[in-house]
């Protein structure tokens, strides 16, 4: 009578730790919002079903076969659902994680000659800071206002029109130090006679200057979280930052605008090279590298894309190249197919065929950079860098995602930040599940000529590329048509 009481008792708690960790998980999967309603209710009535069982299994401590049953079941179903909750929840942490940014940064330095010996934090009230007059003008403020506040004066500023105007008046002892946005330093690399700027100059402190991320204008969000956008642009912006900070501002050396309509599931990723000589948003009607774009903020970069291909861009996608290799290794590597067999000459040491090649992260990295080794230059890296995000997806839709899951959530939340509102996401999911139809998406990389000409963040002549005007035209029209609901063709 105690053995069966017992026995009674045991049953009792395996099922309701049955029912505990089933509730647990349909609640994680009902949070996520992307489950559809008919798949929701249909794994609530198997939980429902399962836990009948159970309970009439384990209950009968008198029977020993049946109750052995229930007691492996009800383990067995428990470990299952709380597996699933925990995939479910770190699902949820990324997805907070990387659509919740509310800021980007501005690394802004000051910085003196290498051989400068002084104590900074005693010589500094007494310098004479060089500061760029027009560009960048609102950061360098907010840095010099922050510096003011530190020392309690107001510092000496001497103003100057260009990057290397500003340097040359610190190195002719003009000024002691200048304030400048690190991002610059890599626009001064590009320029004849200052390839060494990093190590003629010392950074003696950083500024985080930070302003707020643009959101989607209230129109549209207001469809967004409504979940019922289906159509509309992203900007995913490759940054190739030194930062360790994702979203500090940095040249953009990955510039893709996917267009997307869920309805007729017509997506058109248009790849733009960063060396693209183009109108940027605050320039004036200056043309520029669009890479530099990315020093002004993603607003800028975006701003500037939309004017290019005259529509609308709705959202943005910012990608940390360098961490995305940390992804790459995450997935335990991804094939990606070559249109040519080459050698890296950007980074030495790699090789690559036609056709598919399987690829780590560093390996990926350096696909995606390689322009030397064309003829076409940034022509076929952008089109290279279309190939990696495609060799990624095809990896993440295949099985093996399942036995990397969690190492690639970790990456992405450190790699990825959009402003695609959760709903939205939510919303593809749930119309994907329901009706599991195939994508069309078609990639189209716009080209252009070299030239040498005076961008408007920079003083010299560099090497730019001349759109040309009829791939322009081209990627328009394929735009246009996702946009109308058409269906598009690789052209």
């Amino acid at each position: 009578m105690m053995k069966h009481k017992v026995c009674w008792i045991i049953g009792k708690l395996f099922s309701l730790f049955y029912l505990l960790t089933a509730i647990l998980f349909l609640v994680a999967v009902w949070r996520t919002q992307m489950v559809p309603g008919l798949h929701f209710g249909l794994l609530t009535v198997v939980a429902v079903a399962i836990a009948v069982l159970v309970i009439w299994l384990t209950w009968s401590g008198t029977r020993k076969v049946r109750y052995g049953i229930g007691i492996v079941l009800s383990l067995l179903f428990s470990l299952l659902f709380a597996i699933g909750s925990i995939y479910v929840g770190r699902t949820l942490q990324a997805a907070d994680r990387i659509t919740t940014v509310k800021t980007e940064v501005a690394e802004v330095g000051i910085y003196v000659q290498t051989d400068n010996a002084d104590d900074f934090n005693q010589a500094a009230a007494g310098y004479t800071y060089g500061i760029l007059a027009q560009m960048d003008r609102e950061n360098t403020d907010r840095a010099v206002e922050q510096l003011n506040e530190e020392l309690g004066i107001s510092i000496a500023v001497k103003e100057y029109d260009s990057l290397t105007a500003l340097v040359d008046g610190l190195f002719n002892g003009e000024t002691n130090a200048v304030i400048l946005n690190s991002a610059y330093l890599d626009v001064l690399e590009e320029m004849e006679g200052y390839e060494d700027i990093r190590e003629r100059l010392r950074e003696v402190t950083v500024t985080h200057v930070e302003t707020e991320v643009p959101q989607t204008a209230a129109s549209d969000q207001e469809t967004a979280s409504s979940g019922d956008q289906t159509v509309f642009a992203v900007y995913i912006s490759g940054v190739d930052t030194r930062s360790t900070q994702l979203i500090a501002n940095s040249r953009c050396d990955v510039n893709i605008l996917a267009v997307i309509n869920a309805d007729t599931r017509q997506v058109v990723l248009i790849s733009t090279p960063r060396d693209y000589y183009v109108p940027l948003s605050i320039s004036d009607g200056v043309p520029d590298k669009l890479t530099h774009a990315g020093i002004y903020g993603v607003q800028v970069s975006m701003d500037t894309l939309s004017m290019l291909y005259d529509t609308p861009i709705e959202y943005y996608f910012r990608v940390n190249f360098t961490g995305f290799k940390d992804i790459i290794d995450a997935l335990g590597g991804v094939t990606v197919v070559s249109d040519y067999t080459f050698d890296t000459k950007n980074v030495a040491g790699y090789h690559f065929d036609e056709g598919e090649n399987y690829m780590d992260g560093d390996a990926a990295l350096a696909f995606c950079r390689e322009r030397y080794a064309f003829a076409t230059g940034d022509n076929q890296r952008g089109k290279n860098q279309l190939a990696v995000i495609q060799g990624v997806l095809n990896k993440c839709l295949s099985t093996d995602m399942l036995l990397h899951y969690t190492d690639v959530l970790s990456a992405v939340e450190d790699s990825f930040e959009t402003s695609v509102p959760y709903d939205v996401i939510s919303s593809l999911v749930r119309s994907q599940i329901s009706d599991n139809s195939s994508w069309n998406i078609v990639s189209y990389s716009v080209t252009g000529t070299g030239d040498r000409q005076v961008p408007y963040s920079m003083s010299q002549s560099v090497y730019v590329m001349v759109p040309d005007e009829s791939t322009v035209e081209t990627a328009k029209s394929l735009i246009q048509t996702v946009r109308d609901g058409g269906v598009v063709e690789q052209p």
